[in-house]
C-alpha cells in the first residue's frame, strides 16, 4: 500500500491523524477514527451480473475469503454503544485474493450516506470549527456538513441489521473495457432496524459486539452487495453529492460472515491490518474524488503509527466534541 504521491496530500492527512487523535485522546495503538472495532471473517459470493461489470477476480471467482471489520464512530476508545457519537458504524470488507492475505482489495463504508466535505481540507476545517467553537457558524456557511450532522442516525438493532454506504464513486471496468460509475451499498439480508430511544437506553454499553457474537454463533449472517449505477451527468467526484434514488441498483453478490474473532485476537489483528481505499485490483479503479487518496494518506500514516505503538491506556475524552 503505497502513500499518495501528491506531498500536500501527504501533509494534510498526517495534520488530520494528529488533531482527531488530540481531540478524542486516542492512543497510537489505535485508529483515530472509529477505534472501537471487531474483526469477523466470512465469504463473498459473486452473483451472475458482478462479472459483466468488472474483470475483478472476487467478481468472476466462485467464492472469495473476508475479513470484515464492524466499527464505532470516533477516536474513543471503548466508546459504549449506546453513545449517540458512536453513530455512523463503520464497516471494512478486504476480498482476500491470495498470496497469504498480501493480495488484497477493500471497501470502507458507514451507515450514512452522507460525508461532510468534499476534501481532506474542508474536513480539518470542520474539525477546527468544532475544536474552536464556531461549529455552528460552519454549517451555515457548509451545507454539505450541516446535511451531514442532521442526517438522523439511530443505533441499529445489530451490526447485521444495519445498511451501510461506500459514499466515494468508483469506476468498474469490464473484461472489453467499458467503464461503469458505482457507488456501494451493503444492505443486511436481515432487514433494516434500529431501536427507538427507549430501547436504546436498555441496552448495556456492549450490546452490539455481544450481540454480533451471539448472532453469528447460531449461523452466518449475510448482506447483499450492491452498486448504484451513475447515468450521464452524474457527480463522480464528490463524495458530498448524491446521485437520484432512481439510479439503478444491481447486485453484485452476497457477503456471508460465519466466525467473529475473539476479542484477544481481534485485538491483535486490528492493530496490523490497515484496510485501503484504493482499490488497486484489476477491474475496479478509484474515480476522481480527491477523498479517496486523502482517506487512503490518512489509514496508512495512521496505520504505521498504530504497528509501531506500544499499548497505552487511553486518554479520557469527553463524549461529546459539538
Amino acid at each position: 500500500m503505497p502513500m499518495p504521491e501528491d506531498a500536500a496530500t501527504v501533509e494534510t492527512a498526517g495534520t488530520l491523524v494528529k488533531t482527531l487523535r488530540g481531540a478524542f485522546g486516542t492512543p497510537q495503538s489505535h485508529r483515530p477514527a472509529h477505534a472501537t472495532g471487531r474483526l469477523t471473517t466470512g465469504t463473498f459470493i459473486p452473483s451472475s451480473e458482478a462479472a459483466s461489470l468488472s474483470s475483478a477476480p472476487h467478481f468472476k471467482n466462485a467464492s472469495t475469503p473476508l475479513i470484515v471489520r464492524f466499527s464505532s464512530s470516533t477516536g474513543i476508545v471503548n466508546i459504549p454503544d449506546t453513545d449517540a457519537n458512536a453513530n455512523p458504524r463503520g464497516i471494512g470488507i478486504r476480498f482476500d485474493l491470495g498470496n497469504n492475505g498480501h493480495k488484497h482489495t477493500d471497501i470502507i463504508a458507514h451507515s450514512t450516506a452522507f460525508f461532510p466535505m468534499r476534501t481532506g481540507e474542508g474536513f480539518l476545517a470542520m474539525l477546527g470549527a468544532i475544536g474552536g467553537g464556531t461549529i455552528g457558524k460552519f454549517l451555515e456557511e457548509n451545507p454539505t456538513a450541516a446535511a451531514f450532522v442532521n442526517d438522523p442516525k439511530p443505533s441499529p438493532v445489530s451490526f447485521a441489521t444495519e445498511k451501510y454506504f461506500s459514499v466515494n464513486a468508483f469506476k468498474l471496468i469490464s473484461k472489453d473495457g467499458k467503464i461503469t460509475f458505482v457507488r456501494y451499498r451493503i444492505v443486511p439480508e436481515a432487514g433494516f432496524s434500529t431501536l427507538s430511544d427507549e430501547h436504546l437506553a436498555s441496552k448495556s454499553k456492549t450490546y452490539l459486539y455481544d450481540e454480533l457474537f451471539e448472532r453469528v454463533s447460531k449461523g452466518p449472517i449475510e448482506f447483499k452487495l450492491l452498486v448504484q449505477i451513475a447515468e450521464e451527468g452524474d457527480v463522480t467526484d464528490d463524495s458530498t453529492k448524491h446521485w437520484p434514488e432512481e439510479r439503478k441498483l444491481v447486485e453484485l453478490g452476497t457477503i456471508k460472515v460465519d466466525k467473529v474473532k475473539s476479542e484477544e485476537e481481534s485485538k491483535k489483528e486490528q492493530k496490523h491490518i490497515i484496510y485501503d481505499p484504493v482499490p488497486r485490483v484489476e477491474g475496479v479503479e478509484s474515480s476522481a474524488d480527491p477523498l479517496i487518496d486523502m482517506r487512503a494518506a490518512i489509514y496508512l500514516i495512521s496505520g504505521k503509527v498504530r504497528r509501531a505503538a506500544q499499548e497505552e491506556a487511553p486518554v479520557v475524552a469527553p463524549a461529546e466534541l459539538a
